[in-house]
């Protein structure tokens, strides 16, 4: 049964455009119950049961399906998450509004639907002939969804009746909409609110806790109190922003002070760069006030439960983890159960008569302290993808036994002759490049690097694309790998080990012996690398006296040719910075770490470095040659000059002059800053200058004018030579291998739009992968002392505030803070000079980069925040004791005010 819609859309041209609409209407779709005669084999896949006695309501004790509308969906997900419900009707009309409303519910929803143990059934009810509604004149869309909810439960619960005579199924329909529910009985619909429902379930008590809480009022002694000012209604919102009295932007709020926050203003009006010009020329920001809220971005938080003092009682404050989020107020019958234990709480709501959001019991991680409880909170902290992945991704992996066929061969160079070899860290199996280095006939030399060919394996749109692209990166913790993609691809059949032949794309140059590149081509191509080395064992190749084989000869030659183009490189200006990376040894039994070093670098380090910099360079230049508007580049921007205030201060406290006019004058500058007598002098400067820089970000080159990078002095650069691990590799290799003739392009992939929201999620992804990695870094640092007990070692201060100094220990690479104030206790006497800038604490006097001596122990007194303490050793100031407890303590930043913000 075919049915059309016909309404007229203006142009922008200012034309009239009739639009006709074809609704195709079918009798064959199934209802999903298992053994339904009516329906035969209309069904596939997995159904409903067809005797589900999984649950035992009081309100309705015979067996009986689920049926819930949109808000429930929406609100209630941790629910209809929990495996004592199942056997869910999901209606086409619901779904579709989820999906409208909030994408991560939709998601979860989707989810759902596809694990079959928990029986949810998708019914395409809007092109069902019998549960089908048309809009009425005069009717809401809100309104007909409704109606079409109602009808399709009312079709659902006759339809059941014709399976058997004896069969008792019902259909309940589940709302917390009063009116609809009230139509719904009036209708001969078994309906009840979730609540309701929930509470009927005698047998799944727990169930309670999860529900959220939807009151709009607080629970506050006096309720009538308005504690906070009400946001106003879109409609004034849209209004103000249109005039351009309010402005739109993303709120963030800081991570080291929650009293701070900034907001990134949308768009980039005239005013707004008039704006921004006279704000930078005076150095100061421009404060406002959240007058509304256009979209929330809450998500579960993890945390622990501060058990109420009142007996019986069931109301407790949660206290997140992010100490950039209020306690939560939540219900629960656990809270005993639940001392003690790391939780998940998800927010409801903010009643603007209450000083705490409400919220509900989402779940229980485990003990606190426990490695695997930690590790869980560490990734839903930061929001790392890290469930397993669906049964829809791991079905389009190869199947095993898998190898290279004739067909994969077409359009491939075979470079199985060559001498190529991997070096990598010890222990990686995601091995993404491989090089090459050879002498030809006429003189010159060939380098090659070879890069894993990940998208031959990850075809646009499907599943597998999807996941990899929401997860974006691979996140690399002290003891464990966050894949990108399935472990099939990112350890076997995409990584380049030695002696197999793999897949791979290729950007080789023809290069004279000064590192000049005479010609660059790319290819797809077939490589068997000859050898998988650690840095290590490459570097003792080229050492050896002894040793002369071919890929030996190779490293060495590429050795070589790295040391010619990082003096380029940095003759053209390009930042050799420092940052402290540190390296755990595990113990083998109880995998706690026994030992804490910084990692040591070698020269292969380096030579692997420089070609993967110049693989990224030229293949960048080649995208944005074929690919002008859609190229997916990264940049690096310059950092503003007050940036570099504290660094060019610290420096000429030790008598020396830093200039930061441009790249290429920061780096002279930083090779001339040494001194004989302090050696560790320019390490710290270089640390220092690390600190002053912005963040390199992804970006569209049709989105934007300003290619350059920054760090590298290069006019262009993207990222080509990690596919296994960066979702952007993918999209580039998918763009070069269009610009070769290897591969065909998709809508999406010339679509600078697209593009640009493809960018945004790498960017996140990218960030909060890092504040993982040095989360997971800190909490092993804390296990290692926690078994060391206190230590004293060498330190250098790296930046002094106005109560306490920062100081960095160069043996463990460990920042922390020596504070000199404590509540409740005599102050010492503190002078804070930010010009020179140093410390005076009594009579000693403290500046940036004098050495000390620090006491380091694991602070407990806070069981949520465990944290490494520090005290001053040495120098010893009279009169000032070591503070025994840093659990109230804070840290001042200079010149910054604390503002309170509203909720």
């Amino acid at each position: 049964m075919l049915k059309s819609r016909t309404f007229l859309k203006k142009t922008r041209a200012g034309g009239v455009m009739k639009i006709v609409r074809e609704h195709y209407l079918r009798d064959d779709i199934g209802c999903g119950a298992s053994g339904c005669a009516a329906c035969g084999s209309a069904h596939e896949g997995p159904v409903l049961e067809p005797q589900p006695l999984d649950r035992v309501s009081s309100l309705c004790p015979q067996p009986h399906y689920l049926l819930p509308d949109t808000n429930v969906l929406l609100h209630q997900i941790d629910v209809l998450e929990d495996p004592a419900i199942r056997n869910v009707i999901v209606l086409q009309t619901v779904l579709q509004e989820v999906r409208n409303r909030s994408a991560p519910v939709y998601k979860r929803i989707r989810d759902v639907t596809n694990n079959q143990e928990k029986h949810f059934y998708t019914f395409t009810n809007e092109h069902h002939r019998e549960t089908y509604v048309e809009q009425l004149q005069g009717e809401t869309s809100n309104d007909r969804n409704d109606r079409a909810i109602r009808v399709a439960a009312k079709w659902y619960n006759e339809h059941l009746k014709k399976m058997s005579a004896e069969n008792q199924l019902r259909v309940i329909f589940i709302t917390n909409d009063r009116k609809n529910k009230e139509k719904a009985i009036e209708e001969g619909i078994p309906a009840f609110t979730c609540e309701e429902y929930v509470k009927s379930l005698t047998a799944n008590p727990e169930l309670i806790d999860r529900l959220a809480c939807l009151s709009e009022e607080g629970n506050e002694i006096d309720s009538g109190k308005i504690i906070f000012s009400e946001h106003l209604p879109l409609s004034k919102l849209q209004q103000g922003i249109k005039s351009g009295a309010y402005l739109q932007g993303t709120f963030r709020a800081s991570r080291e002070n929650y009293l701070e926050a900034t907001v990134w203003v949308h768009g980039d009006t005239e005013d707004n760069k008039e704006l921004k010009t006279a704000v930078s020329e005076k150095m100061l920001k421009p404060t406002g006030r959240v007058v509304g809220i256009i979209r929330r971005n809450w998500r579960p938080y993890c945390g622990m439960l501060s058990k109420s003092d009142i007996k019986e009682s069931r109301r407790h404050l949660f206290t997140p983890a992010d100490k950039r989020i209020p306690r939560i107020r939540i219900e629960t019958r656990q809270a005993s159960t639940l001392e003690g234990q790391r939780i998940i709480v998800a927010i409801d709501g903010w009643p603007r008569n209450s000083r705490y959001p409400n919220g509900h019991f989402v779940k229980n991680l485990g003990e606190v302290g426990d490695k695997e409880t930690e590790t869980e909170v560490l990734l839903l902290e930061h929001d790392v993808p890290h469930q397993p992945f669906s049964q829809a991704v791991l079905s389009l992996l190869p199947k095993m036994p898998w190898s290279i066929t004739e067909k994969d061969m077409k359009n491939r160079e075979d470079l199985r002759h060559l001498c190529v070899c991997s070096v990598d860290p010890p222990g990686c199996t995601d091995i993404d490049d491989a090089l090459h280095c050879r002498e030809l006939e006429n003189g010159n030399l060939e380098v090659g690097v070879h890069i894993a060919d990940v998208s031959y394996f990850i075809r646009p749109g499907n599943a597998l694309d999807q996941e990899s692209a929401r997860r974006g990166t691979t996140v690399y913790l002290c003891e464990k790998r966050i894949d990108m993609v399935p472990e099939l691809l990112s350890s076997n059949l995409c990584s380049l080990r030695s002696n197999v032949d793999r897949l791979a794309f290729s950007c080789i140059w023809e290069m004279n012996h000064n590192a000049e590149i005479l010609k660059t081509r790319f290819t797809k191509s077939v490589i068997n690398s000859k050898a998988s080395l650690t840095y290590a064992e490459a570097q003792m190749r080229i050492d050896s006296a002894t040793m002369n084989d071919s890929i030996t000869t190779s490293l060495r030659g590429l050795n070589k040719l790295a040391k010619i183009l990082k003096k380029g490189r940095i003759e053209n200006g390009a930042l050799t910075l420092s940052s402290p990376e540190v390296r755990f040894h595990m113990d083998s039994e109880t995998h706690d770490p026994i030992d804490l070093q910084t990692k040591e670098l070698r020269e292969t380090n380096s030579m692997v470095e420089e070609f993967m910099l110049l693989a990224n360079i030229s293949v960048a230049k080649k995208i944005h040659e074929e690919f002008p508007e859609h190229a997916l580049l990264r940049k690096h921007p310059a950092p503003p000059p007050s940036n570099y205030e504290i660094l060019v201060k610290a420096a000429k406290s030790k008598n020396l002059e830093i200039k930061t006019d441009t790249a290429k004058a920061l780096a002279d500058s930083l090779d001339r800053a040494d001194s004989l007598t302090f050696p560790y002098l320019n390490t710290l400067l270089r640390i220092l200058a690390t600190r002053c820089m912005m963040q390199a970000v992804y970006f569209c080159s049709g989105m934007d004018t300003d290619f350059h990078h920054y760090g590298l002095a290069s006019p262009i650069y993207t990222h080509f030579t990690s596919p296994i691990r960066r979702y952007a590799d993918i999209i580039v290799h998918r763009l070069l291998a269009v610009a070769v003739g290897a591969d065909c392009t998709y809508p999406e992939l010339t679509d600078k739009h697209k593009l640009a929201e493809v960018c945004k999620n790498l960017n996140f992804r990218h960030k909060m992968a890092q504040y993982a990695q040095r989360a997971s870094v800190a909490f092993h640092t804390q296990l290692f002392f926690k078994s060391k007990g206190i230590v004293s070692e060498e330190a250098y201060i790296l930046f002094v505030r106005k109560n306490a100094l920062v100081v960095l220990i160069p043996k463990y690479g460990l920042e922390g803070t020596v504070f000199f104030e404590e509540k409740d206790k005599p102050k010492p006497r503190l002078t804070y000079d930010d010009e020179i800038p140093s410390l005076k604490i009594e009579d000693t006097v403290f500046h940036i980069f004098d050495k000390v001596k620090v006491k380091i122990m694991l602070d407990s007194s806070n069981l949520q925040h465990q944290k490494i303490r520090m005290s001053l050793v040495e120098p010893q100031i009279p009169g000032i004791s070591v503070p025994t407890d840093t659990s109230n303590m804070d840290i001042s930043e200079p010149e910054t005010k604390k503002k309170k913000l509203q909720k």
